[in-house]
């Protein structure tokens, strides 16, 4: 079916009381893994592609971006393309011409002043030229290696009041907001702030958004979207699911030289999480 868009599967969740579930996709394994977890549970679903992904496809955002349209035209169920962690304004404007209807603009790593401009200017390039677009306070911990930044570090939270003046003066549609979760875990022993998101929740008109979502447990994941999340980011619990099926598969045949042996456990065990993710979150209807 025709791509739909991040902010219509947004739109949907909301209403729906539930949060639609956003995937990192780095090969095209990852791209068939995500549709396929979404249909076997009859659910939309949004494919998200990070400037750090595509600085891994050698700085070429279309290769990926086709093969995602492609297969998302021939799902059963409705599939969003999601330009995530968008820091370079040259890949911003690739978007529209690469099938993607939404971005997240992350300009966090700079002060708040900084951060806003960078982000209004985004947000009015975007409007104009027909994208949905994310953004966010302060930068979670654990990307790249680096020590966590302003309001993502571990401890540290997102304040309301200032969480609700950047919206209304970037004018963005959804913001990801930091309440107790960490990129890049592999144990899914994190813990949300509930009072705070509950706050936030209040004190916001836009969708909530929540970054590095792999490190919750179930409970945490079903009690975010009762606390007003709407769109959940997913992008380690993928890489773990493979790189898990690949190592077993490899143990158990070291034989093995043709990659469509281990791509394709790899890709199955990516299907399961994905189906069980979408499963945890709550039911996003597949039509309005």
């Amino acid at each position: 079916m025709p791509l739909t868009t991040t902010g219509e599967l947004v739109t949907r969740a909301t209403a729906n009381r539930s949060a639609i579930a956003s995937f990192n996709v780095i090969t095209l394994e990852h791209v068939e893994a995500v549709i396929a977890g979404a249909e076997s549970v009859h659910a939309p679903v949004v494919l998200q592609v990070s400037e750090n992904a595509v600085k891994f496809r050698h700085g070429r955002l279309l290769p990926l971006a086709r093969a995602a349209v492609a297969a998302a035209e021939r799902a059963a169920v409705p599939v969003a393309l999601h330009l995530d962690h968008v820091q370079s304004d040259a890949l911003l404007r690739q978007a529209p011409d690469a099938g993607f209807g939404s971005v997240m603009y992350d300009a966090a790593r700079l002060p708040y002043a900084e951060n806003l401009a960078a982000t209004r200017a985004a947000a009015d390039w975007a409007h104009a030229h027909g994208l949905w677009i994310e953004a966010e306070l302060g930068q979670i911990g654990g990307k790249d290696g680096k020590p966590p930044l302003d309001a993502h570090a571990p401890g540290a939270r997102t304040d309301p009041g200032q969480a609700r003046a950047f919206v209304a003066d970037s004018g963005v549609d959804a913001l990801a907001v930091a309440v107790g979760t960490t990129h890049a875990m592999t144990a899914r022993t994190a813990t949300l702030d509930h009072a705070l998101l509950k706050r936030l929740s209040a004190a916001l008109d836009v969708p909530l958004v929540l970054h590095g979502s792999s490190g919750l447990p179930d409970g945490e994941l079903t009690a975010a979207v009762t606390g007003g999340i709407a769109k959940v980011n997913v992008g380690t619990a993928l890489n773990i699911a493979m790189t898990g099926a690949i190592r077993e598969f490899l143990a158990a045949h070291p034989e093995a030289v043709d990659p469509r042996g281990y791509l394709t456990v790899g890709r199955k065990a990516m299907t399961r999480t994905v189906a069980k993710i979408i499963e945890t979150l709550g039911p996003v209807p597949a039509t309005p």
